[in-house]
C-alpha cells in the first residue's frame, strides 16, 4: 500500500449505496478499499451483486463483524435503518464511522420512536458538510443525512437562516428514483409496476421529516412547519426536489444569499437565471443543482434542487464527510460533473 493511503471497510456493500462506496472507493487516491462486508451476502462473490466492479471479480463479501471491520482506518456504514447503531457501538470509539442509515440522524428521541421501531441510539454529528462542517473535521463518529433531507435542506436552509423565508409555512415535494428505496425486492418496486407511472407514498408520514425539520430549525434559529410529499418516479437514480416557503423578497435577494453561501462550495451550484435543475445532469456526480423564482401572486419562494440520490445523496456525500474526518480535502475522490447522455 502506498505511504499516506488509509483502508475504508463498507458494511452493507451489497446494497446500491454500497455498490456506489466501491466504485468511489476504487478510484480515490487515498484510501484503499479494506473490509467488504454484507450480511446474506456474505461468502458470495462481489460481482455477483456488482457487476459494474469487474476489478473485484475475485473478492467475496465478508460476514458484518465489528472484527472485520476493525481492521480499517475508516468505517463507512451502508446498512438498513435501525441496524448500524449495535455494530458501531461495538467498534471502537476512536474509529471513524459514517453512518449512510438513519440511526444516528436525530436529536429528539421522541422524533425516533414516532417514525422508527428500533431503539433510539442518540445523535451524532449531521454529516452536510455545506451547512454543519464546522462539527465534522476529525469527528470519529458522523452521522450521513437522507438524500431527500440532503436535497431540501440544501435548498431551504440558507434562505431560512438569512430570514428570507418564513420558517412556518414550509411546503415541499420530491420526486425520487427507485434505488433510493434499496434493493430489497418489493411487488412496488417492480419495472411493470413502476415504469410509465409517477406516485405518491408515506405522505405527512415520510422517515425524512423530522431530520429535515431538525436540520431547518438549527438554521432559522426557530421552529419550522413542513409539509412533504415524497413522490417515486419511473427512473433508477435522482432526486429532484421542489421546496416553497412564504416570502416578501426579491428574486434577486434569494438568488444572492443563495450563491453567497455556496459560492465557494464544490459541489452545490447555483444554476443561472432561467436554467432549471434536471436530474440527469447530476448522475454519477456528487453534485447538487439549485434554481430559485418568486411566485409573486402567492407570495412563495420556489427552490427546486437535483442531485444523485446515491451520490451527493449518499454515497458521495459519505466519503466527503470520511475525507473530513481524516484531515483530507473534502473533494478527494469526488467529482461535481455528472454523466450524460
Amino acid at each position: 500500500m502506498l505511504a499516506g493511503v488509509k483502508t475504508a471497510a463498507v458494511a452493507g456493500a451489497s446494497g446500491y449505496a454500497g455498490g456506489e462506496l466501491l466504485r468511489l472507493l476504487l478510484a480515490h487516491p487515498h484510501l484503499a478499499l479494506g473490509p467488504v462486508a454484507a450480511g446474506k451476502a456474505a461468502g458470495s462473490p462481489v460481482t455477483d451483486s456488482h457487476p459494474q466492479l469487474p476489478q473485484l471479480g475475485d473478492l467475496v463479501f465478508a460476514d458484518t463483524t465489528p472484527a472485520v471491520l476493525a481492521e480499517a482506518d475508516v468505517v463507512l456504514l451502508a446498512l438498513p435503518h435501525g441496524q448500524s447503531a449495535a455494530l458501531a457501538a461495538a467498534l471502537p470509539a476512536d474509529l471513524p464511522i459514517v453512518d449512510l442509515g438513519a440511526d444516528h440522524r436525530l436529536a429528539d428521541a421522541d422524533d425516533w420512536e414516532r417514525f422508527y421501531d428500533t431503539p433510539y441510539a442518540g445523535h451524532w454529528p449531521y454529516g452536510l458538510p455545506e451547512l454543519f462542517r464546522e462539527s465534522l473535521a476529525g469527528a470519529t463518529r458522523i452521522a450521513g443525512p437522507g438524500c431527500n433531507a440532503t436535497a431540501m435542506t440544501l435548498a431551504l436552509g440558507p434562505l431560512l437562516a438569512a430570514r428570507l423565508v418564513e420558517p412556518a409555512d414550509l411546503v415541499t415535494m420530491t420526486a425520487s428514483g427507485t434505488s433510493g428505496a434499496g434493493r430489497a425486492t418489493t411487488a412496488s418496486l417492480l419495472g411493470s409496476e413502476v415504469m410509465g407511472d409517477l406516485s405518491a407514498y408515506k405522505v405527512a408520514a415520510h422517515r425524512h421529516t423530522p431530520e429535515v425539520r431538525q436540520s431547518l430549525r438549527q438554521l432559522a434559529g426557530a421552529e419550522v412547519t413542513l409539509t412533504y410529499t415524497p413522490v417515486l418516479a419511473p427512473m433508477p437514480r435522482g432526486i429532484l426536489a421542489t421546496c416553497t416557503a412564504r416570502t416578501t423578497a426579491s428574486e434577486s435577494a434569494l438568488r444572492e444569499a443563495l450563491q453567497q453561501k455556496y459560492a465557494a462550495e464544490p459541489f452545490v451550484h447555483v444554476l443561472p437565471p432561467g436554467r432549471w435543475p434536471h436530474t440527469a445532469a447530476t448522475a454519477g456526480s456528487n453534485a447538487c443543482h439549485l434554481q430559485v423564482a418568486v411566485d409573486t401572486a402567492a407570495g412563495r419562494a420556489v427552490v427546486v434542487a437535483a442531485l444523485d440520490n446515491l451520490g451527493k445523496g449518499a454515497a458521495g456525500q459519505a466519503v466527503q464527510c470520511a475525507n473530513l474526518a481524516l484531515g483530507m480535502p473534502e473533494t478527494t475522490g469526488l467529482s461535481a460533473s455528472g454523466i450524460a447522455p
